[in-house]
């Protein structure tokens, strides 16, 4: 299928590895020239060598580094067309180990304000053109609370409600605002999480997710197909959350 993404502009935050990275590489197959960040010159460096994309050094942790990767891809590409929020998860723990509020203000900003920040940028120039696409990497967290991920699951929910709001306020202008929520996938943020190991145990499809397999539905979205699916938070965990929302 031609997702008739052939031109379009995209920028991918936090993408020099992990589902980011395969978002990117997703949608610079289908054609588009995109964009990436990350913290670290040299990785980011060499995974847009790697996959024909256009690097950039940024912190999305803060509103302010998270901006500035979409103003900075916007006047390297010329305008954007798609954006994919994107950022490391923060720590784990639960209740009883997070006993510092500035714990989930940290949380909040890296997981939500992010998020927020990468739309104000981006979102208006989507409108005043009447097409755009915003795919968003959250959680299956917001589905269904991980155990001992206190702060993730607040974090993220809190840019699901984002999400879900700015899609109904900018529908009517061609933009589209989704959220992918990712299960058990085989990236290092996995693996770090479970000591180094992934396991397919409670996953009914009876393994963890590729990375590949999850750009594809990320560019999808992206597509002109794709044009009446918005306000959706989808998951894309192999059958693993139970609910029936």
């Amino acid at each position: 299928m031609d997702l008739r993404l052939t031109g379009k502009r995209a920028a991918v935050a936090a993408a020099s590895k992990g589902l980011g990275r395969a978002c990117a590489i997703a949608l610079a197959r289908e054609g588009a020239r995109v964009a990436i960040c990350a913290r670290d010159r040299d990785e980011v460096e060499a995974a847009a060598e790697a996959d024909g994309l256009v690097p950039f050094v940024a912190d999305v942790s803060t509103p302010e580094g998270a901006a500035g990767f979409v103003r900075d891809a916007r006047a390297a590409l010329g305008g954007l067309d798609v954006l994919v929020p994107n950022a490391g998860g923060p720590p784990p723990g639960g209740f009883a180990d997070v006993s510092d509020p500035a714990e989930y203000a940290r949380a909040f900003q890296l997981n939500a304000l992010s998020t927020i920040a990468m739309c104000a940028e981006a979102v208006p120039a989507m409108q005043a053109q009447q097409w755009g696409r915003v795919v968003a990497i959250t959680s299956i967290a917001v589905r269904q609370p991980i155990p001992s991920l206190i702060l993730s699951n607040t974090a993220r929910a809190g840019a699901t409600g984002f999400l879900k709001t700015l899609a109904r306020e900018v529908a009517a202008d061609g933009v589209t605002v989704n959220s992918l929520q990712p299960g058990i996938h085989d990236t290092d943020r996995i693996r770090q999480l479970s000591g180094g190991a992934t396991s397919a145990d409670g996953i009914p499809a009876g393994s963890v997710g590729r990375p590949a397999d999850f750009g594809a539905v990320c560019a999808f979205l992206c597509s002109e197909q794709a044009r009446f699916i918005t306000g959706a938070a989808i998951p894309v965990d192999g059958g693993a959350s139970a609910g029936l929302q």
